[in-house]
């Protein structure tokens, strides 16, 4: 998976478990603030990564990134997701605690941290 669907996917993940709207996210990999937002409702995740100008969303569990013409699938089980990303034909696994998300990509064979910095007057996320 590539460093910036991985990173939008990881924005996209914690939108959907907690049901809080995303105004950005720290790429620990990376080591910088990323310009990525996103807001799930009900089944329909809406996404935009402001680094590459790009939409990513649709409705679950079936995703579409638009700049790079890939979808990425997201099937969520409680603090969990799993999904599939079509374009490097691998899979992935996340985790949500706090305002943490936890990626690991089978593709890199490696685990991938990224804080999230909630929408002005959300609340924060308990630890689950």
């Amino acid at each position: 998976m590539q460093s910036h669907l991985r990173a939008t996917v990881a924005a996209g993940v914690y939108a959907v478990i907690t049901g809080k709207k995303v105004a950005g996210i720290y790429d620990h990999a990376v080591g910088r603030h990323l310009r990525i937002a996103a807001e799930c409702r009900d089944n329909w995740l809406q996404a935009l990564d402001g680094e590459r100008n790009a939409k990513f969303g649709g409705t679950l569990p079936e995703l579409f990134d638009e700049r790079d013409r890939v979808y990425v699938s997201m099937e969520i089980d409680g603090t969990t997701a799993r999904g599939y990303d079509r374009g490097s034909a691998s899979f992935y696994v996340a985790h949500v605690t706090g305002q943490v998300v936890q990626l690991f990509d089978h593709d890199s064979d490696t685990w991938f941290a990224f804080d999230v910095q909630l929408v002005p007057g959300e609340p924060p996320s308990a630890d689950r």
